[in-house]
């Protein structure tokens, strides 16, 4: 359980930051789904409910995700269903259930960079920006990887494209998190791997990705593309696998999320 000594409901990003920073204990609050799991003390809760920020806006060029939609919200967006072969609303569609996914938050998840999220490891594979009040626009590869700083998530901007992608995850449990996650992509024969819940957060295997797209497609090259991903990135061990585990079970995940890809027209 958490304590809350004061909750403040700002109406401007401004606003809120100026309360987040004031004391090293203020939070912002996302949906609290895994705050509950364990036991913080904050001084001053920043809830962002007041700004609208819960959105999924198709732009010219970008679909703009709002820090405080829901899993829900992705799991049955129209605009989400129709770019990427909805890999999106199929990978929060495993997160626990509805009830769980109505107050899970988009901005939460990934500013939290947890490694084992259903969400993170499908936008790395695809082309996606975060907007960060203090940080400015950077890619989502950029913020997993840079050092942890008091800000504000404010929106998640994916690239809008004809990109094809696909998911794959093992878990023990329908309601458990995800022993291992894959998703993979492609454009005009740009491919990218992404893999989490190592159970370090997801991250790129650049060099196997690179391989890939240099096209030969045969079941060898998969299955050689497979072991590249296995061998370049790093996994550790938890209650829920050890590390030799996910690294054999990574092999087999590629091999099925790049055969998906390959099967679309």
């Amino acid at each position: 359980m958490f304590t809350i000594d004061n909750l403040v409901q700002p109406e401007t990003l401004e606003e809120a930051y100026k309360i987040l920073t004031e004391k090293r204990n203020n939070t912002i609050l996302g949906g609290c789904a895994y705050l509950r799991l364990g036991s913080q003390r904050i001084g001053t809760a920043v809830d962002l409910s007041k700004m609208n920020l819960n959105f999924i806006k198709e732009q010219d060029e970008y679909i703009a995700l709002g820090c405080m939609t829901t899993f829900r919200d992705v799991e049955i967006s129209p605009v989400l269903h129709e770019y990427f072969g909805g890999v999106l609303p199929k990978a929060v569609s495993n997160v626990v259930g509805v009830q769980f996914r109505n107050i899970v938050t988009v901005g939460a998840s990934v500013y939290a960079r947890y490694g084992f999220s259903d969400l993170i490891t499908p936008l790395l594979a695809l082309d996606t920006e975060v907007q960060l009040y203090r940080g400015g626009r950077m890619s989502l590869e950029m913020f997993l990887n840079k050092p942890l700083e008091k800000d504000i998530l404010a929106t998640v901007f994916i690239k809008k494209s004809a990109k094809k992608a696909a998911y794959q995850h093992l878990r023990k449990s329908a309601s458990d998190y995800p022993i291992l996650n894959v998703a993979v992509s492609n454009l005009d024969n740009q491919w990218i791997i992404a893999v989490g819940a190592r159970p370090q957060r997801a991250a790129i295997s650049r060099h196997a990705s690179e391989e890939l797209s240099k096209g030969n497609m045969t079941n060898e090259k998969i299955d050689h593309i497979a072991s590249l991903v296995a061998e370049e990135l790093s996994y550790g061990t938890n209650m829920r696998g050890n590390a030799e585990y996910r690294k054999a079970i990574s092999k087999v995940l590629v091999k099925r999320a790049i055969s998906e890809v390959l099967q679309w027209k």
